[in-house]
């Protein structure tokens, strides 16, 4: 059935608006796979600092620790530009604001691959840190101008390809590093980035008529200092061995900051993010349990990585390159996207809060696995694939639990909030992961003992469980759910009309 909206020309006369529902086939055709394209090449982008640390180190003769901020600015400026571009999505400029962020990630991809000094370097980690922010935006267009099946499909794709994409970039970064040098793995970032603008130009439709999305500024800063703090304790390990005073100060005033931006919040006319729907206690457990859960998941990334690169010579390990090393994340992302596929069929039968509940146990199982056995390689690419599993179906389940619940004018602002909440949930685990074996590694050695890695992986289950629990209890709680992904304040008739539906 075709619906139309019929709106007054500047010059009086009727003009006739095609809603999603009469588009031409070929339209949603390209636009699904540019979503989900775009949301893995920002991710694998982001990612490409991590293996290459020790790359830039010894080719621009910096300290690892100076290297090790090519992974961290990145990390910051995409939590800080994520709610800022979410408001932005909310709005009529969403088109606009896709655009011009992909084109500030392939100029910073550019800066990355020109034989620049170091400062340059990082300039360009940060620009394309930006487009981390761009993941919550490929939901709300999915959301906005695909058929709700569809739409809760593709959402789900998108926070999958999101989440695994660093399965991505590690091993390919890793063999051009070995092929032809570090500039050459950062030019695998112009190449991809420029795909990505080029199928958001073709593709990204305008966004429905009816909006807006002023940019709370006040806001933004409050939020920023917050954040940054927060990274940059979770990023910089050191601080809490060396200066354990400056860093605990340093999270003082990051939990003050961010105190309050949330009562700034509650009272601001044009929130950067509605306060409001994080209080549902269905969106607050969702986002709690994001954030356990991404430590824990990040954790066993980074402590199997690790295991895998660690020389005989430690008594444990198996001395991987770091391009083989990389491709022990292949089977983490292949059942990734397998368990992407699958998730909307369980979530159908199970509910998202029980689904994520399951799926957070999943994970738990590859710690356990990895906590037991690891003495071969085909061990701890079991573990690797387990975790993908319950990685991905944790993903594709977590924007359907909290949409069930947000206006689909709010969908960019909302799902960027839990990008962030990701994002910090994942450094901290990264940065768990770096302290316990730092903790675990005795006096004059250079590998910590192969008991780190199972005191290590124990908090790591322990997270999980705490996360399985949140979610069994938030599954548990009366109200409505429609677990297909729509949301009562979508079928509003202000979103309606927002929507161009009549």
């Amino acid at each position: 059935m075709e619906q139309r909206q019929e709106t007054g020309g500047p010059d009086g006369r009727q003009r006739v608006s095609r809603t999603a529902a009469e588009r031409p086939e070929n339209s949603s055709v390209l636009l699904v796979p540019s979503l989900v394209f775009i949301a893995l090449v920002v991710a694998a982008v982001g990612s490409l600092g991590a293996p290459l640390i020790t790359s830039v180190a010894t080719t621009l003769h910096v300290s690892l620790a100076s290297a090790q901020w090519t992974l961290t600015i990145t990390l910051l400026t995409g939590a800080i530009a994520t709610p800022v571009l979410g408001r932005l999505g909310a709005g009529p400029h969403r088109r606009g604001t896709i655009l011009v962020t992909l084109g500030v990630v392939v100029a910073g991809s550019v800066l990355t691959a020109l034989p620049l000094p170091f400062a340059w370097l990082l300039v360009g980690r940060a620009a394309q840190g930006v487009g981390l922010g761009l993941t919550a935006l490929m939901m709300g267009v999915a959301r906005d101008h695909l058929p709700e099946d569809r739409a809760v499909s593709t959402i789900a794709l998108v926070s999958v390809a999101s989440t695994i994409g660093i399965g991505v970039g590690y091993p390919l970064a890793g063999l051009l590093t070995e092929l032809g040098g570090l500039r050459a793995a950062y030019g695998l970032g112009v190449v991809v980035t420029a795909v990505a603008l080029v199928a958001a130009l073709r593709s990204m439709p305008v966004p429905p008529e009816g909006r807006s999305a002023r940019v709370d500024v006040p806001g933004a800063l409050l939020l920023a200092a917050g954040l940054l703090l927060v990274l940059l304790l979770a990023s910089e390990t050191s601080l809490w061995n060396r200066h354990l005073g400056l860093a605990v100060a340093l999270a003082v005033v990051a939990v003050l900051l961010l105190g309050v931006w949330t009562a700034y919040e509650r009272h601001a006319k044009a929130p950067l993010v509605d306060v409001r729907l994080i209080r549902h206690p269905a969106v607050a457990g969702a986002n709690a349990a994001m954030f356990v859960g991404g430590i824990g998941m990040y954790l066993l990334v980074t402590l199997i990585t690790r295991y895998a690169q660690t020389p005989h010579g430690a008594g444990y390990g198996f001395g991987l390159s770091t391009f083989v090393a990389g491709l022990v994340l292949v089977p983490f992302s292949l059942m990734g996207f397998v368990s992407g596929k699958l998730t909307p069929r369980l979530r159908d039968r199970i509910g998202g809060p029980a689904l994520l509940a399951a799926t957070a146990i999943v994970v738990l199982g590859a710690f356990a696995l990895f906590a037991v056995a690891r003495s071969n390689l085909t061990e701890v690419l079991v573990s690797m694939a387990i975790l993908g599993f319950g990685v991905g179906s944790f993903s594709a389940a977590m924007p359907a639990v909290i949409l069930a619940v947000t206006p689909k004018s709010e969908t960019s602002s909302a799902m960027s909030f839990n990008q962030v909440v990701r994002s910090v949930g994942f450094s901290i685990g990264s940065a768990v992961g770096g302290l316990m074996l730092a903790a675990g590694t005795p006096a004059g050695e250079l590998f910590p003992t192969d008991d780190a890695y199972t005191s290590a992986a124990c908090i790591g289950m322990a997270a999980m469980a705490v996360t399985a629990i949140t979610c069994i209890t938030l599954a548990r709680r009366p109200g409505p759910r429609n677990d297909t992904g729509t949301t009562p304040g979508a079928r509003r008739p202000e979103d309606h009309a927002g929507s161009g539906h009549r």
